[in-house]
């Protein structure tokens, strides 16, 4: 790790600034400060009580009474013991876990049992000492979480309970609230500490307080909202998947400020109105969104009660220029495109370095995508799935076309930051009486191999088929630069639920009703590959791969529909 911070003068600085907020972080958190604002007794009753738009898992309660829980693709069975303190299990389920939106299972029942069930688990959480807790459920972001899940959900754990528990309950939360009050301004920049400044939205207006502190909770996170909020509704980090999962907080948050009386904060407003539409822009036919830069499976339900809040008339919009996105749509056939430069090192953490990859679906069927990223905490898979050669994109010379730090202890203490990448991704597009034409091309391979790749996509009139093109040309004063030895692969990857063969000179591709032949003039032949977004774990599929020898300079590429 010491030598890649010498040879990195920039990974240095970032290691200072990682260590001075997470210092900041802890003299905030002390036990002795904790102590010095812990005031218990204030909170006796609830304001107002939150939505929660997300539904409940099929069978969850029931699952939860005998004893499973299964969380992020982790299913642990506990034979009577507390879940709270199973430290062996994998990160994603104790996050899930300590998160408590699973309270939402139980709130859909409504039942005695449910009640009991949610009651005993959340007193063995607040039983459970400071000291065996683990470091885990303290991080801003999962507090955030249990206080939104804690506020929603408090009828199903307070229903019949008996006084002592009932203050205590609300006392954990009000305290709570104090400590990420606290916090909030050394949290981790992008959707941690936007999730932070939501939760103590909620918390000023659902627990008894004046009015002063949800005007200052509300601008707060008004001000967050305008930083972190691009115009065109996308978010800083490019994920697409963090605007679903904000709008999930903020549309009930909205309707909570109407619900008090209080004006709703001008930049939680203007926020809602540009990521709705931005959150179509990112759905495919099927009703999912694209995976782009650490996009995950987004529950199709939530979704669509997402959706329903979006007022706007008329297609998605085609361009996100902020983001750097690009949506090309004939007929039923989509194609969206990343045509963005990497987000700001401090959040991109999630990043892929997927530049100019894209996905398309036709009709109710997604057929090329990119792996996603995986549910599971694991560094392994994480940094798979980052690479180059996760995405429907060209890769040169089994190289990435973003930088990731090369010590995996470095990467996990600075939360995985792209620390170098393309530097111009320029892009144009064009309506003609053929169909949509998309050019765009990065310098991601100018600084290793003198390259410039450039890609140019055309979605003919009415859907039917999609051309393109791959090129690499020498870049500007990069004569020098050493040739790579090894050509350029250009990847497709697929759909799971898409059948695939080898058909002459050609590859035949069947799903949703609909079948689609791919043609190339390079040699291409099917490999395996794996969807790592998908909501059961990672998942089986196959790719396209392309494979362009070296000193070959261009790959022409066709999929077309069979009518």
């Amino acid at each position: 790790m010491a030598a890649e911070l010498i040879d990195d003068p920039r990974l240095a600085g970032l290691m200072l600034k990682e260590a001075w907020r997470r210092a900041r972080h802890g003299l905030r958190t002390h036990s002795l400060t904790a102590l010095l604002h812990r005031r218990a007794g204030e909170a006796d009753r609830l304001a107002v009580l939150p939505r929660d738009l997300e539904r409940s898992r099929p069978a969850g309660a029931e699952a939860i009474y005998c004893g499973v829980f299964d969380f992020a693709g982790h299913r642990l069975e506990l034979a009577g013991a507390s879940p709270f303190e199973h430290v062996n299990a994998p990160v994603a389920w104790r996050e899930a876990l300590f998160s408590f939106e699973w309270l939402r299972d139980l709130s859909e029942v409504e039942d005695a049992l449910a009640c009991e069930n949610a009651r005993a688990l959340v007193d063995d959480y607040l039983s459970l000492k400071r000291s065996r807790r683990p470091a885990l459920a303290a991080r801003p972001e999962i507090a955030a979480r249990r206080l939104i899940a804690f506020l929603c959900h408090s009828p199903v754990v307070l229903a019949r309970a008996e006084g002592p528990f009932r203050r205590r309950f609300l006392d954990h939360m009000a305290r709570e609230a104090r400590l990420l009050r606290r916090v909030a301004p050394e949290t981790s920049d992008g959707v941690p500490r936007l999730l932070v400044r939501i939760a103590l939205a909620y918390a000023a207006l659902c627990l008894p307080g004046g009015g002063g502190q949800i005007r200052l909770a509300g601008g707060h996170l008004s001000a967050e909202l305008d930083r972190q909020i691009f115009a065109d509704g996308g978010h800083v980090s490019r994920n697409p998947q963090a605007i679903a999962t904000l709008l999930r907080y903020l549309l009930p948050l909205r309707q909570l400020f109407a619900a008090r009386n209080q004006p709703v904060p001008r930049g939680l407003f203007a926020a809602v109105d540009r990521m709705l539409p931005s959150l179509r822009f990112f759905l495919h036919a099927d009703g999912g969104t694209a995976l782009f830069n650490g996009a995950a499976s987004v529950p199709l339900p939530l979704l669509a009660a997402l959706v329903r809040y979006d007022e706007t008339l008329g297609e998605p919009m085609g361009h996100m220029r902020q983001s750097g996105y690009q949506r090309l749509s004939q007929g039923s056939t989509v194609l969206i495109a990343d045509t963005g430069l990497a987000p700001p090192t401090p959040v991109s953490g999630e990043a892929h370095a997927g530049t100019l990859a894209f996905e398309f679906s036709s009709g109710h069927q997604r057929f090329v995508v990119n792996c996603g990223a995986p549910r599971a905490r694991s560094d392994a898979l994480r940094r798979m799935a980052r690479m180059t050669a996760a995405h429907s994109t060209l890769t040169l010379a089994d190289t990435s076309s973003s930088r990731f730090a090369r010590s995996r202890a470095l990467d996990r203490f600075l939360g995985g930051p792209l620390v170098a990448g393309p530097t111009r991704v320029p892009s144009t597009r064009e309506d003609t009486a053929e169909g949509q034409r998309l050019f765009a091309a990065h310098d991601g391979y100018r600084a290793s191999f003198g390259l410039v790749h450039e890609r140019e996509i055309l979605l003919a009139e009415g859907g039917m088929a999609i051309e393109g093109t791959d090129r690499l040309h020498r870049a500007a004063n990069r004569s020098r630069c050493q040739e790579p030895k090894d050509g350029a692969v250009v990847r497709f990857h697929l759909h799971p639920d898409v059948v695939v063969e080898q058909a002459g000179r050609g590859i035949r591709l069947a799903g949703g009703g609909e079948i689609w032949w791919f043609f190339c003039d390079q040699p291409a032949h099917l490999e395996d590959s794996i969807l790592f977004s998908d909501p059961s774990g990672p998942r089986a599929t196959t790719q396209i791969v392309a494979e362009m020898a070296p000193g070959v300079s261009e790959a022409n590429w066709r999929f077309e529909r069979q009518r």
